[in-house]
This record gives structure tokens, sequence and C-alpha cells, in this order.
């Protein structure tokens, strides 16, 4: 993608133009130990528990600014539509971010971000945030 090096439609991006590239990883295991982890002691070496608890699921999205390594990220409960726009709000709140002229979010066709309904609802809430939808396979 012509982003990645900083151009958008033939033309270079602007200092105040920005890229960010966002995913969510799912099903995330979280787990808990059933007894603490004791250190090492002479002649016996440390002792860790093998059984653990369930603690359900999770997942991690994360936005990175491509062109200045910042990484956003936050676990969310489930995916979904209010999880992406928490992200969205995340950056977006921050400078750069809030002033700058267009910031580019490059995103895959999932469904919290998929098409024009999504594109609209972004837009309304940011007016220089311009989605930008990997393709498909």
């Amino acid at each position: 993608m012509d982003l990645y090096q900083r151009i958008w439609k033939g033309r270079k991006l602007g200092a105040n133009e920005f890229v960010l590239s966002a995913d969510e990883k799912t099903s995330i295991q979280a787990r808990c130990r059933k007894a603490r982890s004791l250190p090492p002691q002479p002649r016996r070496p440390m002792k860790i528990e093998h059984e653990y608890k369930r603690l359900g699921a999770w997942a991690y999205l994360a936005a990175l600014d491509v062109h200045r390594a910042k990484l956003f990220g936050r676990c969310e409960s489930k995916t979904g539509i209010a999880a992406f726009d928490r992200l969205v709000d995340q950056v977006m709140k921050q400078r750069p971010y809030r002033q700058a002229r267009r910031v580019f979010w490059i995103v895959d066709n999932g469904s919290a971000h998929r098409g024009l309904p999504a594109v609209r609802r972004l837009q309304a809430k940011y007016p220089n945030l311009v989605l930008v939808h990997g393709p498909i396979h």
C-alpha cells in the first residue's frame, strides 16, 4: 500500500497527516495459576504450579502509527463495534491525531469496521478519519 510510503492517491502526505494500522487478536485465554510460584532455594529449583483456573477469553485491539512507531492497545471482553470504537476514541482524542488534517486507519474487513456504514459512523465522530480497507482474499 502506498500509505506505508506516505502516499495517498499519488500525492505525498503532509506533516500533519498520519497512518495507523489496526487489528484485533481474539480468543486470548486468560488464566491464573492455582498456587503462586515459589522462588529457588539452595539445592531446590524454582517451583511453578502447572494447574490454572480459566478466567475466560479476551480480545486485544491495537493500532500502530506506522511512521512514528507508536502503539495503542486495549483488552476487551468481546469484539465488535463498541470495542473498536473505544480503540478509535483512545487514539483520536490524543494529540496529534485530534488536530491532524487526516488520519488514515488501515483495517481489515472485520464486521466492526466493514463497509460504508463503518465509514459513516466513524467520520460522523471524527471528520478527519479516513478508513482504508485492505483487500479481501
